[in-house]
């Protein structure tokens, strides 16, 4: 059975339970619910807090965890990532009071407080530059004001936090983040079953990023219509009852979905049609 950690809780858990139940698995229906399986597809869930996951699926007690890039890499214990998942992603980055600090080489000397002194270390340390980072759990924002720190490292997503808090950025981004499927360092990812969750989560993400297009258009425009959807093998023709007019059928990026749609119709296409994609295997 493939045992697996889920976040238990933040902005991790709720997108990861619905991805997973996308693909298939059965999710829990109360918060407080530990352990989970899913004998018909022979899964057993384990939901964790997110920083804890990285350390359980290193250890080898877990086969699979999926928890922020971020986390993984602040961590510092030996697992990797085996399929990134497009949700949860953010941007880390230093802070500080405006004009205090103007770029990475004035934090020498200086000290950080977060939440993720891992990642503060060793990128000061890639930096060349020589600054003491104190560890503080939950919002970091107020250390600067209470004088504990002369700078901040955290996650900013809008920035209305650190403007709250009277706060602005500075320097290149320490990281980006999102969330991610982690395996152990060194484990077999070629697991058939390890595979087969893989595929199904890979199946959503696609699923999530196209929708099918159908449409009638006259035949001698049908060339041009193929160029606006190509689809991935090529697109599904048929012929209509109608002399000289076929129906296609292509799968296209849900972005560029309406502005196709306008080119169709431009070209003649009609019966233009989209429809939503719930799950796939390429």
């Amino acid at each position: 059975m493939l045992r697996i950690a889920v976040p238990n809780k933040g902005s991790l858990s709720g997108p990861a339970s619905a991805m997973l139940h996308e693909a298939g698995y059965q999710q829990r229906k109360e918060s407080k619910e530990l352990v989970l399986v899913d004998p018909d597809n022979d899964v057993e869930f384990f939901y964790l807090r997110p920083k804890d996951i990285a350390i359980y699926v290193s250890s080898g007690k877990l086969d699979i965890g999926i928890t922020g890039e971020d986390l993984l890499i602040d961590s510092g214990v030996s697992a990797e990532t085996i399929l990134p998942l497009g949700f949860a992603r953010s941007t880390f980055r230093f802070a500080a009071k405006p004009g205090a600090v103007k770029s990475l080489k004035d934090l020498a000397g200086k000290t950080i407080a977060t939440s993720y002194e891992g990642i503060v270390g060793k990128y000061l340390a890639e930096q060349g530059v020589d600054a003491s980072v104190v560890h503080l759990d939950g919002a970091v924002e107020t250390a600067i004001e209470l004088g504990v720190a002369d700078a901040i490292a955290d996650v900013v997503e809008t920035g209305t936090s650190l403007r709250n808090a009277g706060l602005e950025v500075f320097g290149d981004p320490i990281m980006k983040s999102e969330a991610v499927v982690i395996r152990r360092t060194g484990a077999d990812t070629e697991d058939p079953k390890v595979q087969q969750f893989l595929r199904r989560l890979q199946g959503v993400l696609v699923a999530r990023t196209y929708v099918m297009m159908d449409y009638d258009c006259r035949a001698e425009h049908l060339d041009a219509a193929v160029a606006l959807t190509p689809g991935l093998e090529g697109p599904t023709i048929s012929p209509l009852h109608s002399e000289g007019w076929v129906a296609v059928r292509a799968m296209v990026l849900a972005k560029e979905a309406q502005r196709i749609m306008d080119d169709l119709y431009a070209l003649g296409a009609r019966a233009i049609l989209t429809t939503a994609i719930h799950a796939c295997r390429l």
